[in-house]
């Protein structure tokens, strides 16, 4: 273990929680100089990097971070969100599969790549990532408003249905959402009464 380079990954640490990203870089780089295969360094440094708009360095340092720990479903998971957030849904795709192979359990992956399929008119795909995240997110009213949607361009009427009974029952401005955006004014009985000042 290498004190030095923990001591500057922990100052960087606590520098990113109080928001000072700029100064968190800083100690994240030193941690780097004194230990170049820490893992932590480099992903915490890559995600800082792209919030701040420094893409190309930051997908070295997600590449980078990978490198070092390749089974890492975290950093998987943050890249596919950067290429996400880049309008890249292939490289976001690829990055999100292998964070959900890597941790099945990781709903907000299942979720990411779900958009990511959906933005690449893979609807039949996105509904199935979909339907992972919302049986690990059951009361999440974007996943289930997003699986009604996919299921909606694939057709899948009756799916639409349910998703919208279940998704009624704890978040109504999503299912009227829901309804209104696919089109199904058969619906439209199941928010009735709903009033979204309330």
């Amino acid at each position: 273990m290498n004190l030095e380079a923990w001591r500057y990954y922990l100052r960087g640490v606590m520098l990113q929680r109080r928001k000072r990203p700029l100064q968190a870089m800083d100690e994240f780089r030193s941690t780097l100089a004194y230990d170049s295969g820490f893992a932590r360094a480099a992903h915490a440094l890559a995600y800082l990097l792209a919030e701040d708009g420094r893409d190309e360095e930051a997908e070295y340092w997600f590449r980078e971070a990978l490198r070092l720990q390749p089974k890492s479903a975290a950093i998987w998971f943050n890249l596919g969100f950067f290429y996400d957030k880049r309008q890249r849904p292939t490289d976001a795709v690829e990055a999100m599969s292998e964070a959900v192979r890597l941790d099945p359990k990781l709903d907000t992956a299942w979720y990411g790549l779900g958009l990511a399929l959906a933005a690449q008119g893979h609807h039949a795909e996105a509904a199935r990532a979909f339907e992972r995240a919302a049986v690990l997110q059951p009361m999440n009213g974007e996943i289930w408003y997003h699986l009604g949607m996919a299921h909606h361009a694939t057709g899948n009427d009756e799916r639409v249905k349910d998703v919208a009974r279940y998704l009624n029952r704890f978040d109504r401005k999503m299912t009227k959402s829901l309804i209104v955006h696919s089109g199904r004014k058969d619906l439209e009985h199941l928010v009735a009464d709903y009033d979204p000042r309330f």
